[in-house]
């Protein structure tokens, strides 16, 4: 649980402002996105091969 001490007279939007720091921090937003969307990891390594792929076919027309 985060926790954000406010000081006397404190105005709430500086509060707001390092809650969402913290929270941005904490990377639970980052998790939840990635676990919505849960790919099998023999997709990905397919989609990792397909980049590394495209990635040099590009440094080759680059060469060539």
């Amino acid at each position: 649980m985060i926790i954000i001490p406010v000081k006397e007279g404190e105005n709430i939007d500086r509060a707001l402002k390092k809650f969402k720091r913290k929270f941005e921090k904490t990377g639970t937003m980052r998790e939840l996105r990635y676990r919505q969307r849960f790919t099998k990891p023999s997709v990905e390594n397919r989609e990792q091969r397909l980049k590394a792929i495209y990635v040099q076919q590009l440094r080759q027309a680059e060469e060539g």
